[in-house]
């Protein structure tokens, strides 16, 4: 049985995906400091410029005494301990928009402008595709991306089969792919896709040099 709890429709809504062991950090990712706020007080702000709503998708005890909690409610995986696709699918099933934006917490250094033009890009009316996503040298970047609801269904069918790499789970979806060209051209490089796993890489984002 497919899971499915929408109620009154939106046009946009943002996720936050908190829910990741940061086991590489050593810390919880989400209450890091970058530039005088948290990893996730940053990218709430910054979905929040850009979505109707947005929700932190994670375990709703770690966010009960945070003040980041404030900006909207906090909706745990269905699927426990799956990784990030399982973030992606709760994220779907509680959704009432049409439009879902899907955001890592560790990835400091996206812009809202790179949100409003992610939305513009699924909202073309030639673009009918489930999921739009941006790509990089790095290849495709699922956890800063547009999904439309059905995409839950295909999510839902690999976890159940214990596929739990996003990427698979594209396989037979329509994809919009938004090449580096297309970034580059829009003033987007691939800086803004970088994420803060290891202790390393928190101090290339403290020097602001993620390269």
């Amino acid at each position: 049985m497919l899971f499915h709890m929408a109620g009154t429709e939106l046009s946009r809504m943002g996720f936050v995906l908190a829910g990741g062991k940061s086991s590489r950090m050593g810390a919880d990712k989400a209450f890091l400091d970058f530039g005088g706020q948290t990893l996730l007080d940053r990218a709430l702000t910054v979905m929040g410029a850009v979505c109707g709503s947005v929700t932190i998708v994670g375990d709703p005890g770690k966010f009960a005494n945070c003040d980041a909690a404030n900006y909207g409610s906090v909706v745990a995986d269905i699927f426990s301990g799956c990784g990030p696709l399982a973030g992606i699918h709760s994220a779907l099933v509680h959704s009432s928009a049409e439009l879902n934006l899907m955001l890592a917490v560790d990835m400091p250094f996206v812009s809202r402008e790179l949100l409003r033009f992610l939305f513009a890009a699924a909202e073309d009316e030639d673009n009918r595709a489930i999921i739009t996503v941006p790509c990089t040298s790095h290849g495709l970047q699922p956890l800063c991306a547009v999904y439309r609801r059905d995409f839950s269904a295909a999510a839902e069918q690999a976890l159940r089969a214990g596929k739990y790499k996003i990427d698979t789970a594209f396989a037979g979806v329509s994809t919009r792919v938004i090449e580096e060209s297309e970034l580059a051209a829009a003033g987007f490089s691939e800086r803004s896709f970088f994420n803060v796993n290891t202790p390393q890489d928190r101090l290339a984002t403290e020097g602001g040099d993620p390269s």
